[in-house]
């Protein structure tokens, strides 16, 4: 069966899978060129897994973070105004 048969039944073709990750190894810090051999992707794969854990670990903590400072600001103050306009947006 022919790729273009594939993608359009829905199936991704080999080369739209290289696409997309060629993409996702743009989107990683510190990401090496690297073949599209298996092993290679499967690594790719589990950094960037690892990469949204700690990225869900980093808003974790600032959020904790900003709760902390807003506890302790008057809530009428200038920074506190500043605060909410930054989360608004």
């Amino acid at each position: 069966m022919s790729s273009r048969s594939r993608s359009s039944r829905g199936a991704i073709s080999e080369e739209e899978i290289n696409e997309l990750i060629s993409k996702l190894q743009s989107l990683l810090p510190n990401a090496r060129r690297r073949g599209s051999s298996q092993a290679s992707t499967t690594k790719l794969l589990k950094e960037t897994c690892s990469y949204i854990k700690s990225l869900h670990r980093e808003v974790d903590d600032l959020s904790d973070r900003l709760s902390d400072l807003m506890s302790t600001m008057d809530h009428n103050s200038p920074g506190a105004e500043i605060i909410r306009s930054i989360l608004r947006s």
